[in-house]
């Protein structure tokens, strides 16, 4: 088996592969065009001649969609986080394929994606009970435009087909947060329970569930200028637990309030306690917030509990509103939001302001008001000059 490289254009090349005769013997030869230096083209018939002797070669105008997105999906498999590749798998194998698996993948075109999207929202119910929400469907439009952008990227496709579709209007939730007030009632109702230490910990520090749980007592600096280092985060996977990088791929230091150091040097006491009636049996991960045997808390069990404790206080909140709160807290108290971003670990400050836009319009009057008391204070003074 050979691959033969013809220059096409400036930056434009052309490389003939020899395919392996055919069950009749006739010669077969494929082409395919590679966009870039003459480097590019060579590592590209390298890489087409490896699939050829694998077996794993397919020619471009004939690989079907089911069969490009399950290539897809081992790539896919090393570049993102084990839950979030369930959650593509899921969507490939359960919506994906079954809608458009079928079609040859040069040929898929918008009104095709266009088509299956309407399908789902009117009838994509695996019971038969109507479809599914906009929300479902964008993420299925998230799914196949990553995926077909990297088929662009391999140049199995000129162009992304579900660029020119636009997936449904997701209409935002209203996010429920708690204020100051509500959220010491919070802590008060909560005290004398397992769940108080890790609800204070989410209301004064903003981390995520995950974070709370993978955290260690190495993580903590509990001295008069104390703070937590996240470094991982606790998921629950098809194969169990697992601890993983945080979301944004970073570790990051958050300040802790001294109520916050004051929690959790009480709980250390009470972990002190657990730890010594279980004795040889206890399991030493060294996780602030493990289960009474020391080993790692599901996050989806803790949520459990505390959708019991809240219904209990008769509050309509997620444990995860609590991180809500925080942000929200910090910024009515006219922290900068990129401190606030830090803290909550997102990408960048646009993510915060995004969330948080419902603060703006009072923080908005509240910046106009301290500078229309700025400016009438000059210009009294200017005034008094020139009289």
């Amino acid at each position: 088996m050979t691959g033969h490289i013809r220059k096409r254009g400036e930056r434009s090349w052309a490389i003939l592969l020899d395919l392996p005769r055919g069950p009749d013997g006739k010669r077969r030869r494929k082409w395919h065009t590679v966009h870039g230096t003459k480097k590019d083209a060579q590592r590209k018939r390298n890489e087409l001649l490896h699939e050829i002797e694998s077996g794993a070669y397919c020619e471009p105008a004939k690989m079907t969609v089911e069969r490009f997105l399950e290539r897809w999906l081992k790539h896919a498999s090393s570049k993102v986080g084990d839950k979030t590749f369930e959650r593509y798998s899921e969507i490939v194998h359960k919506n994906l394929i079954p809608a458009l698996g079928a079609l040859n993948l040069p040929r898929l075109q918008p009104l095709h994606i266009e088509d299956f999207y309407i399908e789902m929202l009117e009838s994509g119910r695996k019971n038969g009970n109507g479809g599914l929400s906009p929300q479902s469907v964008t993420h299925f439009h998230r799914v196949l435009r990553s995926a077909l952008n990297q088929a662009v990227k391999w140049q199995l496709l000129v162009r992304n087909p579900a660029d020119a579709v636009e997936p449904p209007k997701v209409e935002r939730k209203e996010m429920k947060t708690l204020d100051a007030s509500r959220t010491a009632w919070l802590f008060m109702a909560a005290q004398g329970t397992r769940l108080y230490t890790p609800i204070v910990l989410e209301s004064t520090l903003g981390i995520r569930r995950g974070e709370v749980f993978a955290l260690r007592s190495a993580d903590l600096s509990l001295t008069a200028a104390g703070a937590a280092t996240i470094r991982r985060s606790l998921q629950e996977t098809n194969v169990g637990l697992k601890f993983k990088t945080p979301k944004n791929g970073k570790a990051r230091r958050v300040s802790l309030l001294k109520l916050t150091i004051d929690a959790l040097i009480q709980h250390r006491e009470e972990q002190a306690k657990e730890r010594a009636l279980f004795g040889e049996d206890y399991q030493d991960n060294d996780l602030v917030f493990p289960l009474p045997d020391g080993s790692p808390w599901p996050p989806d069990s803790f949520s459990d509990q505390f959708r019991r404790f809240r219904d209990k206080c008769g509050l309509k909140i997620r444990y995860h509103d609590l991180r809500h709160s925080h942000a929200t807290q910090l910024m009515e108290q006219g922290v900068h939001p990129k401190v606030v971003s830090e803290r909550l670990g997102h990408s960048s400050v646009g993510i915060t302001l995004d969330l948080y836009s419902h603060v703006s319009p009072n923080l908005q009057d509240e910046a106009a008001q301290k500078l229309d008391v700025a400016l009438q204070k000059e210009l009294a003074k200017q005034r008094k000059t020139v009289s």
